[in-house]
């Protein structure tokens, strides 16, 4: 059984950019993505700079492929999956994540990048 966790409201979420939440314990990435009327969630824990800065992230995509830039290196994450698009060794967490009646609500107990 699946445990979703209460966040924030739809209006606590910035277009195009990142906030960062605390849910049980671990910082949360949310990015939302207006346009493609997308929102996704990452651990936000950049592994290359050793620090919990992925929400102040650049957003964009690379060929198509939604992601987020880290702000220390410049390593590109896959906003689906966590995997970085430099090095696929290596990956953030990716969490389950959905808006119901204007609350955002993120599941951190599977990843969507499990093998």
């Amino acid at each position: 059984m699946s445990q979703w966790v209460d966040v924030c409201s739809k209006n606590d979420l910035q277009p195009d950019s990142g906030i960062c939440a605390l849910v049980d314990d671990k910082q949360v990435a949310i990015f939302y993505l207006p346009k493609q009327e997308e929102i996704y969630a990452l651990n936000n824990y950049d592994p290359f700079g050793k620090a919990n800065v992925l929400s102040r992230g650049m957003v964009g995509d690379i060929k198509g492929e939604p992601m987020v830039a880290s702000p220390l290196y410049k390593q590109h994450f896959n906003l689906k999956t966590g995997l970085c698009f430099e090095d696929e060794t290596v990956k953030v967490d990716a969490y389950n994540i959905r808006i119901e009646n204007d609350r955002v609500e993120v599941n951190l107990e599977e990843t969507l990048n499990e093998v």
